[in-house]
């Protein structure tokens, strides 16, 4: 356990961030939230690249040291604060395969659609390239939930699954994904959304959000 309450440096609509987010309200982790925009290069200043040397978002600080990697942090935070786990226990291929469905989002989709691949993509074509990805990834995660879907991605608890799957929603809808194709997935997010830890860890209920910020 740590001795003094986690900072999370976060950005409101950053998918990575809003991970780690609804993490600690699942297991119901008191933190410091630092805002670092991303639209203003905060990340790019000589004070966070000390501590995160890649310029990424989120990082976790506890006590004097810095945890950055969304899954990363999910899986410190399931071995610190094992109540409410995010992965199966005792059982190494489930938690495999929740591995699984987690790294399809956060390795597969997210990393080639992110603000600094679009920005390298250049606008005329990052639309098509972002929705292009998402579509893809998540087709193979829904043919994936034929398999292991229960009430959430892997049977009935909430798993580190769950917690990727919510904020890739939010980008798909911005790159006019059709997403009501993908039944399973449209039928998990409804549930999640009802839950206080997700809804606590929108985009818009954070401290950085603008009021005026649609989603868009």
């Amino acid at each position: 356990m740590t001795s003094e309450k986690p900072t999370l440096y976060s950005f409101y609509r950053s998918s990575c961030s809003w991970r780690v987010r609804i993490a600690l309200n699942l297991k119901k982790i008191e933190y410091e939230y630092a805002p670092i925009n991303l639209l203003k290069s905060e990340q790019k200043s000589e004070s966070y690249l000390s501590i995160n040397p890649l310029g990424g978002l989120p990082t976790l600080k506890i006590n004097d040291h810095y945890i950055s990697q969304s899954i990363s942090i999910m899986e410190y935070l399931d071995e610190v604060y094992p109540e409410v786990p995010l992965l199966p226990k005792n059982d190494p291929i489930k938690r495999a395969d929740v591995r699984k469905l987690s790294l399809i989002i956060a390795a597969d989709i997210q990393p080639i659609k992110n603000l600094r691949v679009l920005k390298y993509v250049g606008d005329e074509r990052k639309v098509d390239f972002g929705h292009w990805a998402i579509e893809a990834g998540l087709r193979a995660f829904e043919k994936c939930l034929e398999k292991t879907a229960g009430k959430y991605c892997y049977g009935d608890e909430i798993t580190m699954a769950d917690i990727c799957l919510i904020p890739q929603m939010l980008k798909a809808r911005r790159f006019k994904v059709d997403v009501s194709k993908f039944v399973n997935i449209c039928r998990i997010e409804e549930e999640l959304n009802k839950l206080d830890a997700f809804i606590q860890a929108h985009p818009t209920n954070q401290m950085d959000c603008p009021i005026e910020w649609t989603g868009n």
